[in-house]
């Protein structure tokens, strides 16, 4: 049997009250229940796979345990289902907590829409790409850090496959679309996901390009939420900090830039054949 190692990105961060709790309790109860079963941490970590050092991380609530792991655990110590069931729990705070938090809002809203001005939208970014970006930080992330922020950001993406899928509009300046992050395969891949899903039926796309007139966008990104109850909820770097806001009057300038933002863009249609034209250009 091979036996897995530590893997960076599964730290539990210290500042995440809730998530520290939650790792932990799970700890506690795989130490009971394999104590329960009269099993050394070596030997349960060669039944399980595991090296012996990552159960006793694990049982201490220093790593986030995957899920493969907590279903092996699960057969090697009789658990009928209980210790896999606490995936459920794990997973809620396997990504850093501010991410968890846009990522909830983002899985209630019925309607996202996004202006972005200097990246590709988070929401769009393929993994590679995604990565280039985590690793260009400054100060930089730790390599550890980079795979837990890269794998938070590509778990946002579920919010596509949900049913009934939101409505969602982007909004994407043209200069990140012709940066060649990563090279010119990660390039492309990039641009070959924006089509894809800019042609989603519940997606609108567009492209603002770098030729037009200053729009209300030049300041910063701009984000809005809208939910099922009526609610909304309303982000703007350049007239509110970037902070969340819900108050009418300041929604209501938030929602004037951003359709602004709309009308001057290229349309989706002509935003699409844009991309197109850039993946021939190479």
């Amino acid at each position: 049997m091979t036996v897995e190692t530590d893997e960076s990105g599964w730290e539990v961060d210290p500042d995440d009250e809730w998530g520290v709790a939650v790792i932990t309790t799970v700890g506690r109860q795989l130490k009971l229940r394999r104590e329960a079963a009269g099993m050394r941490a070596g030997d349960f970590g060669v039944a399980v796979g595991y090296g012996e050092d990552l159960v006793y991380k694990v049982e201490g609530g220093k790593r986030i345990p995957r899920q493969e792991y907590l279903d092996r655990a699960d057969e090697v110590l009789s658990a009928g289902g209980l210790l896999s069931a606490a995936w459920e729990d794990v997973k809620k705070v396997r990504y850093p907590k501010k991410v968890r938090e846009l990522g909830k809002l983002e899985g209630k809203a019925v309607e996202i829409g996004l202006y972005e001005c200097s990246i590709v939208a988070g929401l769009l970014q393929t993994p590679e790409h995604a990565r280039v970006l985590m690793e260009a930080r400054q100060p930089p992330y730790s390599p550890e850090d980079v795979e837990r922020m890269v794998a938070a950001r590509l778990a946002r993406q579920s919010v596509f496959e949900r049913d009934p899928a939101p409505s969602m509009h982007f909004v994407l300046e043209e200069a990140p679309l012709r940066r060649q992050v990563g090279g010119t395969m990660v390039w492309r891949k990039q641009l070959e996901r924006l089509l894809e899903v800019g042609r989603l039926h519940h997606v609108t796309l567009q492209v603002m390009p770098t030729d037009t007139d200053a729009h209300p966008g030049l300041d910063g990104r701009i984000e809005l939420l809208k939910f099922e109850d009526g609610t909304v909820i309303g982000r703007s770097d350049g007239a509110f900090n970037g902070r969340p806001i819900t108050d009418p009057k300041q929604l209501r300038i938030v929602e004037l830039r951003y359709g602004t933002i709309r009308a001057q863009a290229l349309s989706p249609r002509e935003s699409l054949a844009f991309i197109d034209q850039l993946l021939g250009e190479t």
